[in-house]
């Protein structure tokens, strides 16, 4: 009788167990991208997009020019310029493929632009701070908010004079990226895409770069990356390496997998495709 009992306590606590590591693997799902087809305009761009991504994990697209690695950021956040044809992009495990743009920033998805745009009249300070605002829906405190702005820039190599320019007139092309990867600090999403924040910079830029990504990820966020090149990758560890071609993921591996298109290029991935 007691053996009996045993065994069905036994029984619980595995079951109990089982649902706590079940609980645990879907709370670790951050993005899922599900047979995902867009348009631009009346061009199919994506064409059966997969992709998964956890919380405390760096992702990195990589593909040569026209695959699909911007249109898979700017669908992700619903940019209406790209039309959904098919397919789910679920965030934390709810549905926001039609969600508006400004619906999935609020939910923590930030990005990160090829070009960042120049806003004349409104200094960097005054923009993140509207950001946060928006982005918290609670007051921001100036003087603790100039003290983290300062306290980043410092890291990421940037003069603070900068604070009080209008956002991105008259930066160079790196100075702009670094503002990117300042406001996703200050912001703190849950999911950071980054679309080619590596290009153009030169060694040292990258490698400052990649340091506010290491600032940023932690076991709670994660970060996409998309680039089409490999220099971000000599001064970055990631988890994962997505080879996109002709609108679709072809292959997926570790960061050896970025030293094997460094050397070989994508002709590997492109034969027999390019006519698809």
């Amino acid at each position: 009788m007691m053996s009996a009992k045993r065994n069905v306590a036994v029984v619980f606590v595995e079951r109990a167990k089982n649902k706590n590591r079940k609980e645990t693997i879907m709370g670790d799902k951050l993005l899922q991208i599900k047979d995902l087809y867009v348009n631009a305009g009346e061009k199919e761009i994506l064409k059966g997009m997969n992709l998964s991504i956890n919380k405390g994990e760096i992702h990195v697209i990589m593909g040569p020019n026209g695959s699909g690695k911007t249109t898979t950021a700017n669908a992700i956040l619903n940019n209406p310029a790209y039309t959904k044809k098919k397919g789910n992009i679920l965030f934390e495990e709810k549905e926001i493929t039609n969600l508006k743009t400004d619906e999935i920033a609020r939910k923590g998805i930030f990005m990160s632009f090829q070009l960042p745009e120049e806003i004349p009249g409104v200094s960097v300070t005054n923009f993140l701070k509207y950001a946060k605002n928006k982005a918290t829906g609670k007051p921001v405190k100036v003087f603790e908010f100039r003290e983290e702005l300062k306290t980043y820039m410092n890291e990421l190599n940037m003069n603070s004079k900068n604070m009080e320019r209008s956002l991105n007139v008259g930066f160079s092309g790196g100075e702009k990226k670094k503002n990117e990867i300042l406001q996703m600090l200050v912001l703190n999403p849950k999911l950071a895409i980054l679309d080619e924040t590596d290009s153009g910079l030169d060694v040292d830029a990258i490698k400052t770069v990649s340091k506010g990504i290491e600032m940023f990820k932690n076991e709670n966020n994660a970060v996409l990356i998309i680039t089409h090149n490999t220099k971000i990758l000599h001064s970055l560890k990631v988890d994962y390496v997505h080879v996109l071609v002709n609108g679709q993921i072809v292959k997926t591996g570790s960061q050896e997998l970025a030293k094997e298109i460094e050397e070989n290029g994508y002709k590997k991935y492109t034969t027999n495709r390019s006519q698809e």
